[in-house]
C-alpha cells in the first residue's frame, strides 16, 4: 500500500525540483523529505532519486510514480471538496494570497467578514506577485489567489484553475505638482515620452506591462527608479524624480506635491480570484470568494 504523505513528498519534489524547495513547500525539514523518499523507495522496491551534481533528479521510475502521485493527490483534493460540501460547514483552514495592493485594498474587509461569519475557519494570508501566486495555487501551497492582468496585456491562467472577476481597477498617472501636465483633465501615456519613469521592479508582470504599453505607443521608456511599493513610488514622484502609473485599489493617502491625472485611454487592471478547479466545492473557498466579492464591491 502506497503511503499518501510519501506520494505528496514525491509530488513536491517533482514540482519544486529540489529537496530544499520541496521541504519549503511542504513546511518540513530537508531531512524529513529525504526520510520520506527513502521509505517510499523501500515500499516500491525501486530507486526514485539519483544524484545530479549537488542535487538530485527523478529516475524514470520516479517520474512515472510522480505522474501517478499528481493524479492521486488531485483525486484526494476532489474527495475532500465533496466531503466538505456535503457537510456544508466552513471550518478548517484556507490559505489566501494576493498582490500587494489587493492585499491592502481587499484583505482587511474580506478577512473581517470571514471572521464574523465563520469563526471556526482559520485564514492564512501572504503577499505575492500574481505569477508566483498562481504557481503556489497549482502546487497546492495556496487555496485561492487574487491575481491581475491589464486591459491590453493578459496574464495566462494555466489549465486546472478556475478564475472569477472581482473588479476592474482604474489607473492614473502620478506626477509632481509642478509638472506641465498636472492641471490637465486627462492625459495620454504618449504625453510622457520625454519624462523619467518610476516603475515596479524589473521582471514583475506590471513592469513588463508598462514597457509593453509605452513601446506600443512608439516610446522607449526611460525607467530610472524601481520600487515595489506604491507608497515608495509616490514618494519619489513627490521629490520630483519622475512620473508613474498608479492604480487606485489600495492606494492610500497621496503625498503632498503629487498630482494624479486620469489616463485618457482608460488604463485598467482586471482583478480576479483563482483557485484549483478540483477544489471548487470546498465551503471554505466558497466563503472566501464571497467575502472577496463583498470587499471588491466597496473597494
Amino acid at each position: 500500500m502506497l503511503n499518501l504523505e510519501r506520494l505528496r513528498t514525491l509530488d513536491a519534489l517533482a514540482r519544486h525540483g529540489s529537496v530544499s524547495a520541496a521541504a519549503d513547500g511542504l513546511h518540513v525539514t530537508t531531512s524529513a523529505v529525504s526520510q520520506q523518499m527513502a521509505k517510499l523507495e523501500r515500499e516500491v522496491g525501486q530507486q526514485l532519486l539519483a544524484r545530479s551534481g549537488r542535487g538530485v533528479r527523478l529516475t524514470d521510475a520516479g517520474r512515472l510514480l510522480a505522474d501517478h502521485a499528481a493524479r492521486i493527490l488531485s483525486q484526494v483534493e476532489l474527495a475532500q471538496s465533496d466531503i466538505e460540501a456535503q457537510r456544508g460547514q466552513v471550518v478548517g483552514e484556507v490559505r489566501l494570497g494576493a498582490f500587494p495592493t489587493a492585499a491592502r485594498g481587499l484583505f482587511p474587509a474580506a478577512l473581517t467578514t470571514l471572521r464574523a461569519n465563520h469563526p471556526d475557519l482559520r485564514v492564512r494570508t501572504s503577499e505575492l506577485e500574481p505569477e508566483y501566486a498562481l504557481r503556489q495555487v497549482i502546487r497546492g501551497d495556496l487555496d485561492l489567489a487574487v491575481a491581475l492582468d491589464w486591459s491590453n496585456k493578459r496574464l495566462p491562467v494555466p489549465g486546472g484553475l478556475t478564475r472569477e472577476p472581482l473588479l476592474d481597477d482604474a489607473a492614473d498617472v502620478a506626477m509632481p505638482a509642478g509638472h506641465p501636465l498636472a492641471d490637465r483633465a486627462d492625459v495620454d501615456l504618449a504625453d510622457f515620452a520625454d519624462d523619467d519613469w518610476v516603475s515596479w521592479p524589473e521582471g514583475e508582470f506590471c513592469y513588463e506591462w508598462l514597457v509593453f504599453t509605452l513601446r506600443a505607443r512608439g516610446i522607449e521608456p526611460r525607467i530610472v527608479h524601481l520600487a515595489g511599493e506604491h507608497h515608495t513610488q509616490l514618494a519619489l514622484i513627490a521629490a520630483g524624480l519622475g512620473v508613474c502609473v498608479t492604480p487606485r485599489l489600495g492606494r492610500g493617502p497621496v503625498p503632498d506635491g503629487v498630482r494624479l491625472v486620469p489616463v485618457r485611454q482608460k488604463v485598467r487592471r482586471h482583478v480576479y480570484a483563482v483557485w484549483r478547479t478540483d477544489a471548487d466545492r470546498r465551503p471554505s473557498i466558497r466563503a472566501a470568494l464571497a467575502a472577496l466579492r463583498s470587499a471588491a464591491a466597496t473597494a
